[in-house]
């Protein structure tokens, strides 16, 4: 049973990147006349001559992370400090790079151990977001401990080395993504969480987001995830630069204690470690589940992800439920409301500080309004009659918001926001009903290449829009050649080339990786490489029985069991309580604390048994054999059952049909 959570199984294809790449590498072209001009005029454009955000990323370090590689057990790279080595200050950037996404790589390729304020640190660039310590009375206190408990275990030490051995005294989630959480075991014994001596804080509804947010979509979020983080490509400059939030993701070992304090409400407040944390709850912005909180003796905010220096998704190109800007902006200005007068520095999970009360403020509402502009604008322009498309090909933000560094899109984009704005509000529907029921990409490509007069007249004019520097329109209509007949080798060369070009000219560090990656593909086919069961143990034994069952309900094939009909009795025992699933009309419904005396199977098991089959650990007929599994009823009627449920296969094509 075949669980797939979305960074995981990025970092697995991480493993692999460098050999997928070293023939496709050989592929990639320069960048062209047009790249190079549209690049030069965003020099022109943007304050280069602001360097301040370099001296914020600059202040503070007291010791450059280490450069030795962190691996795991079997030689498997799990962290490589020098893989960014290209990237270094004061290095004009690449003609194949944007010039504001270089610098942003120049500014996040910054490692080490860094002091926020008195008795506030941070490790910064040992993984995609920060780690930060705060020094109480007794101990310490840490914050999102990284994605992998390699790197988080690495980051502490280094801590450790230059501040001295204290206790970790409690950790603090601030929400529910993985890259805030993961590396939770590097820091602390969860004999010592279980003992009381460490207490863990997380925002209501963190335990269940972070289990369930990629699970039910989890394979589509992951393969698509492999082109928005970039994992496929070679850290180089004409590849990968980084992720715009941090340079990229670790691959080590994703694990989860769950919180043992949950806060609940905005304006609560906790003293922990003698330290007062005021604590503003914003569920539904950057994460389902995220909290802010203000530290009364430090004058600090921690803002979590919901006030970074880029521009954020309000929905992720991985795939995701899409955030709304508009409570988005409200928690920022409530923020401000209640702490911006005396704040004199603030810091996120990513990126770098900023200090003094005059330029806290201005992040803060600057950020506050790129948000409202977002939605509000999105609005304004739908109720005139825009549609989703025609709304981000026009819309401009000020130049008040457009010009101020923390505002570009280097991880979300306002094309992509705009977009999701329009969305969330109107749907997928546009309203013109030529659009209600449209052929499906494959069976459109054939008759618009048919119409066009066939693959090599659109080819022809095709090359010469190339020529022309326009490589949208280039990568738009030879799609359709492509999705017509994958085979045509000369297509998916165009499309590539133009795809590539858009990377160079990307902004945005997710829309680089997609268009690099996608062309990447198109000339080299997708290398299928092995993905192993990648949800992590932590995770699955966090999953409460109605989140499996679910998913269960998700990996059922209901064309194939349409007029299958089953009823199960599952009895877990004890506090997990007994369920009944029943299969019926192609569908899985459960129901707690229900059995059937008239069930066609009944299962025994333990929870700790089901973790072992979701695991792969153990074979369902090898556990009935041995008992720790007792079944009653038919077993043909459960193996009939099992064979409805479908596995998913993670290297699915996206850029070819």
């Amino acid at each position: 049973m075949k669980l797939k959570t979305m960074y995981v199984s990025v970092l697995i294809a991480t493993l692999a990147s460098t050999a997928l790449t070293a023939t496709a590498a050989d592929l990639r072209k320069a960048a062209t006349s047009a790249t190079k001009a549209a690049n030069d005029a965003l020099l022109k454009e943007l304050p280069f001559s602001d360097t301040t955000d370099f001296a914020n990323a600059n202040k503070g370090l007291i010791e450059a992370a280490p450069t030795t590689p962190i691996k795991g057990p079997s030689g498997n790279m799990i962290w490589n400090p020098d893989q960014y080595g290209f990237i270094k200050e004061g290095v004009k950037a690449p003609e194949t790079v944007n010039p504001s996404l270089w610098r942003q790589a120049q500014i996040i390729t910054k490692a080490g151990l860094y002091q926020v304020a008195d008795g506030i640190y941070q490790i910064r660039n040992l993984d995609l977001s920060n780690m930060t310590i705060i020094e109480g009375k007794t101990g310490i206190t840490i914050v999102d401990p990284l994605v992998s408990s390699e790197t988080a275990k690495v980051g502490i030490d280094l801590y450790f080395k230059n501040r001295g051995k204290k206790p970790v005294v409690a950790v603090i989630y601030t929400h529910s993504h993985v890259d805030h959480y993961g590396g939770v075991r590097g820091v602390v014994d969860e004999a010592d969480v279980k003992a009381g001596k460490v207490k863990i804080y997380g925002p209501e509804g963190f335990l269940e987001a972070a289990v369930a947010e990629n699970v039910m979509a989890g394979n589509a979020m992951s393969r698509r995830a492999s082109y928005m983080y970039g994992n496929l490509l070679p850290a180089d400059a004409k590849g990968q630069v980084g992720a715009g939030l941090g340079t990229t993701t670790s691959a080590g070992t994703v694990t989860l204690i769950p919180p043992t304090d949950i806060i609940t409400k905005t304006g609560e407040k906790k003293v922990i470690d003698g330290l007062t944390y005021e604590f503003l709850m914003a569920p539904g912005s950057e994460a389902p589940s995220e909290m802010l909180w203000y530290i009364e003796e430090k004058k600090a905010i921690s803002a979590a992800e919901d006030i970074t220096h880029t521009l954020h998704n309000t929905y992720s190109l991985r795939g995701a439920k899409i955030r709304e800007p508009l409570p988005w902006s409200k928690y920022i200005n409530q923020a401000l409301v209640m702490w911006g007068s005396k704040a004199e520095v603030i810091f996120a999970q990513h990126h770098w500080p900023t200090w003094g009360n005059a330029e806290v403020t201005k992040l803060m509402k600057s950020q506050r309004d790129l948000y409202r502009y977002i939605n509000d604008e999105t609005l304004r322009l739908a109720n005139m009659g825009y549609t989703r498309d025609e709304i981000a090909e026009q819309f401009k933000l000020p130049d008040g918001l457009a010009k101020a560094w923390s505002n570009r899109g280097y991880y979300g984009s306002v094309s992509h926001d705009v977009k999701a704005t329009y969305v969330l509000y109107l749907g997928w529907f546009d309203g013109n009903p030529a659009t209600l029921h449209e052929l499906t990409p494959v069976e459109a490509a054939k008759k618009y290449v048919e119409f066009m007069g066939g693959a090599s007249a659109v080819l022809s004019k095709a090359k010469q829009s190339y020529a022309k520097g326009e490589y949208r329109w280039v990568a738009q209509v030879v799609k359709h050649v492509v999705f017509a007949d994958p085979t045509n080798k000369a297509a998916r060369e165009l499309e590539a080339d133009a795809l590539e070009q858009m990377g160079y000219q990307a902004e945005s560090g997710p829309w680089r990786n997609f268009y690099l990656t996608g062309a990447q593909e198109l000339r080299g086919g997708v290398a299928k490489l092995p993905t192993p069961n990648t949800a992590s143990a932590d995770t699955v034994r966090s999953m409460t029985p109605e989140m499996f069952f679910d998913y269960l309900g998700v990996r059922l094939n209901g064309p194939k069991a349409g007029t299958a009909k089953t009823a199960i009795n599952v009895d877990f025992g004890g506090a997990e309580g007994k369920y009944l699933l029943e299969l019926e009309n192609g569908v899985l419904n459960h129901t707690a604390a229900a059995q059937s005396p008239n069930a066609d199977v009944g299962l025994n098991l333990s929870r700790d048994t089901l973790n072992k089959i979701i695991l792969k650990e153990a074979k369902l007929d090898d556990l009935v054999k041995s008992g720790d599994v007792k079944l009653s009823g038919s077993d043909a009627k459960l193996k009939e059952f099992l064979g409805y449920l479908d596995d998913f296969e993670f290297w699915f094509n996206i850029v070819t049909p």
